[in-house]
């Protein structure tokens, strides 16, 4: 289908293998169908979009949304009704407690002459979410088809593999299909179909071009990047616009553009301006401005302690382990920082990234910056858990029973220093890298 080939870019695979599962809509498909992928790889818009544009019977349940078995349940079987009653335009409230009455109930409801003789779709997103719920619930969907009697088809969309869902008493196999992420061909091929009509194919290309370069390291989200390309392009084109440059005049384009996008770098994943405020930001080319947003909302809202706890795990990110001697202990000697640098460390630590720490090692260093005693209380590890929930920790290695956890620190060294002055604190003499 031409329409639908347009509509649905680089996933012409994925969309190929549905149409042959999907059949005639008189034809009984595949009882269940497993789609799994990582975030903003297309599943979803494949998937909603294939069914409309088909115009197959269909309802999707996103599962974050009913987080009880009644809620989902209900929730499908009236927009079962809805579909069924849409000629006659009125339709009741169902109720729905256990998973045999729903089996009960979607007969009833599928006996309609507007679902009656063609497949109908159920679709639930975010299906992962199943697995919390009642141990028959996720068996049930898997052989709907046969406990109903029905030409039904239950569609799952996942962000984790099968595996991880497959009960140990075993249940019946759905046909797996997989997302892989886009490609750095594909993002572009995407993002460049969102071209606004007033600008050239190849500008606009261009300007894609640039931005992934710059961002395609770091995120690979979709949904993220298509934010930063709407939120970016008129500082872009800004050049063309007062007449100081052409279409084609990449380099002076490029000079204008740069500093945007690195302070950009600082908010990928966080919204914490909108993009009104960022508009007004990005007006504003002082230094003094460029920490607004995050690290305003730092020195306000953060907790006294999970400003040092950021702090210490910063340190350890960046620091090398065998350090922590130099830096934290009274009498440590005399050490020579040519004595133990290896040709590896020859690099600067914060060119290579943030570096995984063990819990243990993030409360040493604690305790050595704060100056009063803190004791290990719940409140410190439920900040912990509170920066890793703000994302501005990463969790890493957590299945290793016999290290325990390991986190990264994920924000920046202006952030970083942003948030030590609100505590008089130099992290700077801390830092193996300014040594």
């Amino acid at each position: 289908m031409p329409h639908l080939e347009n509509m649905v870019l680089c996933r012409e695979s994925q969309v190929s293998t549905l149409q042959s599962l999907f059949g005639e809509r008189h034809h009984f498909s595949f009882p269940s169908i497993f789609i799994y992928g990582h975030t903003a790889s297309g599943k979803t818009y494949v998937t909603q979009t294939l069914l409309k544009t088909l115009e197959l019977p269909h309802v999707f349940v996103n599962c974050v949304e009913c987080f009880t078995l009644r809620l989902l349940l209900e929730k499908i079987l009236n927009k079962l009704s809805h579909l069924s009653s849409s000629e006659e335009g009125c339709s009741t409230e169902i109720t729905c407690e256990t998973f045999n009455d729903f089996v009960r109930l979607f007969k009833q409801v599928t006996k309609a002459e507007s679902l009656k003789d063609q497949t109908v779709y159920i679709v639930l997103d975010k299906a992962e979410y199943l697995r919390d719920m009642e141990a028959n619930l996720l068996p049930g969907f898997l052989r709907l088809q046969e406990l109903t009697d029905r030409n039904v088809t239950v569609i799952f969309l996942s962000e984790i593999i099968w595996e991880k869902f497959r009960p140990d008493t075993g249940c019946f196999e759905p046909f797996v299909l997989y997302f892989p992420d886009y490609s750095i061909g594909h993002l572009q091929k995407i993002l460049s179909h969102d071209r606004p009509p007033e600008y050239s194919p190849d500008f606009y290309a261009a300007y894609i071009n640039i931005l992934l370069g710059v961002f395609y390291t770091v995120c690979r989200d979709l949904k993220e990047l298509r934010h930063l390309a709407v939120l970016n392009f008129p500082k872009y084109c800004e050049p063309v616009v007062k007449g100081e440059a052409n279409e084609r005049d990449t380099r002076k384009l490029w000079r204008n553009i740069e500093p945007h996008l690195k302070k950009a770098m600082q908010t990928v994943y966080l919204r914490e301006v909108s993009s009104s405020q960022w508009e007004k930001l990005q007006k504003d080319d002082s230094d003094s401005g460029q920490l607004k947003g995050l690290s305003a909302y730092t020195h306000v809202e953060l907790p006294y302690y999970s400003k040092f706890i950021l702090i210490a795990a910063y340190l350890a990110s960046y620091n090398p382990a065998r350090t922590d001697k130099r830096f934290f202990l009274k009498h440590h000697g005399k050490i020579k920082k040519t004595n133990f640098l290896k040709k590896h460390e020859k690099t600067s630590n914060h060119l290579l990234g943030p570096k995984p720490f063990p819990l243990d090692r993030l409360l040493a260093i604690l305790y050595s910056i704060v100056d009063s005693r803190v004791a290990p209380t719940a409140n410190i590890f439920s900040q912990i858990t509170s920066l890793v929930t703000l994302q501005l920790l990463t969790l890493v290695g957590h299945d290793d029973q016999l290290e325990g956890p390991k986190y990264k620190c994920t924000v920046s060294l202006d952030f970083i220093r942003a948030v030590a002055r609100t505590v008089n604190f130099d992290i700077i003499k801390y830092l193996y890298d300014f040594l």
